[in-house]
């Protein structure tokens, strides 16, 4: 049976109190970034850990996931290296607070195996899929930046599921306008894990202008191409959606991610109300 998670930090208040606020409000567990400030590996020791992971217990909570997104991708060969390691770190501490997925963007995947960054990030991704493998855990791709035949095709060339997936409908959706049941059959093998978010795309888009693989001066002054919303409200069709999760197999996390409007608390109680109905 799937499990409500809620992202803490779309609550926009520190952690304990994201913790108690999701057990209140009758969530499994939450994800919790861990990419800088209080909670990165640098600064969360592990006597900090260990009071972390019982005071979510205390709570009757677990981790669904870690975010380790360094929001840079791995495009870049002179950056990768310290990226890598860094995003080593992470699974670590994911592993002390019990917890076996990172999730995390990787910047846009070519189309063209045979494209130079295609290779780059390729190796970067190997990498990070033997030390996950070793572990036990994942590297969970978000999708999005490209379409799910794509990401399929990347992953496939890694022979490993040390990366997987990080399965977010809404994103799909608003970017590509891609029919998420569909994407679900295309990349279930690989999910270990979903965010619950929904949208609607207002017109097309450049991905690699979205997600700043290149760089486009004016973008901020352009139209918005998608709009998230709350769930239920946009083009996830989440009754068709999470069957299809079932009929991968999948029966893990259903994560809330809200990262707009004005009163994130009241979006996101709508948003567990709305998950127990659909579960």
């Amino acid at each position: 049976m799937f499990k409500i998670g809620i992202m803490t930090d779309s609550l926009r208040i520190d952690t304990k109190s994201a913790i108690k606020t999701a057990a209140s409000l009758g969530a499994d567990g939450f994800q919790m970034y861990a990419t800088n400030g209080e909670n990165s590996p640098e600064n969360l020791t592990k006597e900090k850990r260990r009071e972390l992971l019982d005071f979510t217990k205390s709570n009757g909570l677990v981790f669904s996931a870690i975010c380790g997104d360094l929001g840079q991708g791995f495009g870049n060969p002179e950056k990768n290296p310290a990226l890598i390691e860094k995003s080593k770190r992470i699974l670590e501490l994911a592993k002390d607070l019990e917890c076996d997925i990172v999730t995390t963007h990787i910047g846009v995947v070519p189309a063209d195996p045979s494209h130079d960054r295609y290779k780059i990030m390729q190796e970067a991704c190997f990498t990070l899929s033997r030390f996950a493998d070793d572990m036990g855990s994942h590297f969970a791709v978000e999708t999005g930046p490209e379409p799910a035949k794509i990401l399929k095709e990347f992953l496939d060339s890694l022979s490993s599921h040390g990366v997987a997936v990080n399965f977010d409908p809404a994103n799909l959706v608003m970017v590509h306008g891609e029919d998420p049941v569909e994407a679900v059959h295309t990349l279930g093998d690989y999910i270990v894990h979903t965010h619950a978010k929904d949208g609607i795309k207002l017109s097309d888009c450049n991905p690699e202008i979205l997600y700043a693989v290149i760089e486009h001066e004016t973008l901020a002054q352009e139209a918005p191409s998608f709009e998230e919303v709350p769930l239920g409200e946009g083009k996830v069709n989440f009754p068709t959606y999470l069957q299809a999760l079932k009929d991968v197999g999948y029966d893990g996390f259903l994560t809330i991610e809200r990262e707009c409007g004005d009163n994130p608390l009241a979006d996101i109680t709508k948003a567990v109300e709305f998950l127990k109905k659909m579960i």
